[in-house]
């Protein structure tokens, strides 16, 4: 563990069961936890914006961990991409170098490491795409997805526990008939659609954050967690 500390969150290093070691941000409440979550980031890698997360969580009740997934990738640590257009195609490469086999392991020693209880998982952009494909074919026992980028491109993928989705009606990435299609195609998953949203509505630190659609998100998921994964 460092002494990367912000608002109560801090680095830590895990290890899947493939002998990888990885940082990730973990934060945790100040009394014993309802339950867990896993947060995966988007292209621009382990952020600020992850360990804000994390302590957002923390403070509503849940132990949260973001793994830096792209510490496969490099040797030296994960880097952080400028929110920017080049720094969206060098996170691109980054997640496209990771098997399905490595980011499962990463997720799998995360949701190892908040047992026992239940436990999320969470993304936000491209590792929306990994979290609804992890909430597929690994036991987590929620997901909460935040405009998970590629899922129409996975019509297939049914999650194996109670999901909820936020996108936004003006997301470029996700176009509302995409955003249609899965509300059309998994009737069983709560899919919140957000009047003016749009991509990357929740991110304080990108041009399209949105506080009024992303507080209602908040308040959302975390009415979710508390049925779904709080103990009853």
């Amino acid at each position: 563990m460092t002494a990367q500390h912000l608002n109560g969150q801090h680095k830590v290093r895990l290890t899947a069961r493939d002998g990888h070691r990885f940082q990730a941000w973990r934060a945790d409440p100040p009394d014993r936890p309802k339950g867990g979550i896993v947060i995966l980031h988007a292209v621009y890698g382990l952020t600020d914006h992850m360990a804000d997360a994390c302590a957002q969580w923390a403070a509503a009740g849940y132990a949260a961990i973001a793994p830096a997934l792209f510490d496969r990738r490099h040797l030296a640590g994960s880097p952080v991409h400028p929110y920017s257009r080049a720094g969206a195609d060098a996170g691109i490469a980054d997640y496209a170098a990771l098997s399905e086999q490595e980011i499962f392991a990463d997720l799998t020693a995360c949701m190892e490491a908040l047992r026992p209880g239940r436990v999320a998982i969470s993304g936000f952009c491209t590792g929306g795409t990994w979290a609804w494909r992890a909430s597929a074919a690994l036991p987590f026992d929620a997901q909460v997805n935040f405009y998970g980028s590629h899922v129409p491109q996975f019509p297939h993928v049914e999650p194996l526990c109670p999901t909820i989705m936020h996108y936004g009606d003006s997301d470029i990435i996700v176009p509302l008939a995409a955003v249609e299609a899965i509300i059309a195609a998994h009737p069983n998953v709560e899919v919140v659609v957000y009047s003016g949203g749009g991509h990357a509505f929740f991110n304080p630190e990108q041009d399209h954050f949105d506080p009024a659609a992303a507080q209602a998100a908040w308040e959302k998921s975390v009415a979710f967690m508390d049925r779904h994964v709080a103990p009853r």
